[in-house]
């Protein structure tokens, strides 16, 4: 019986430690493009401009006169709102359930805000974050795009089956070891060729 290469396992482990690092989902994807983009946002609410009357920019007042584009309303609180939900997205992004919450939670958090931003005076001091009618509909179009996401992108994840897992413990190779079947195709040929015994 020939022993095997040590180098050639090696190189077998290290492309299995590779190929075994899961793959982003669909859900995972939206939810860090969402959280980038609400960075963004945030970060160019605070370059002069971009951000148009910038030097009318207040805290938090309905008379911050401070417009991203010359379109949307904002403040330092609106624009770090914005900063916060971008970190969040790119942290929640990391696995699957958080990335769902994080869509589906923020998406309404974004409804409520487009209802108090059409229920209130947008001229009295009830409009502190501060909102107009642009901000009103974006809201709106994001809180119902986050939320469809959430559910839509997360639909098939429950059904993964265990196909690879029967096929792998049919080839001799422990269950334990290489049996997630969530895992993308690749990492199972490395992982034959790092656990299986030679005969």
């Amino acid at each position: 019986m020939s022993r095997p290469d040590p180098g050639q396992q090696a190189l077998a482990r290290r492309a299995y430690a590779r190929a075994s690092a899961p793959a982003r989902t669909a859900v995972q994807q939206a939810a860090l493009l969402v959280g980038a983009v609400f960075l963004l946002v945030g970060i160019l609410g605070f370059i002069p401009g971009v951000t148009t009357h910038y030097g009318s920019m207040e805290f938090a007042a309905h008379h911050s006169g401070a417009k991203p584009l010359n379109i949307f309303q904002v403040s330092v609180l609106h624009n770090i709102v914005h900063l916060l939900f971008g970190i969040a997205g790119l942290a929640l992004a990391r696995a699957i359930p958080t990335a769902r919450n994080y869509l589906v939670v923020g998406g309404a958090v974004y409804l409520v805000l487009w209802l108090y931003g059409l229920i209130i005076d947008v001229g009295s001091n009830a409009n502190f974050v501060p909102v107009n009618n642009a901000d009103n509909w974006l809201h709106f179009f994001l809180g119902i795009g986050m939320i469809g996401a959430g559910f839509f992108l997360t639909r098939t994840t429950s059904g993964v089956g265990t196909t690879r897992s029967r096929t792998h413990s049919a080839a001799g190779v422990p269950g334990r070891l290489c049996g997630d079947a969530g895992r993308p195709a690749q990492h199972w040929a490395a992982c034959v060729s790092v656990h299986r015994r030679p005969r």
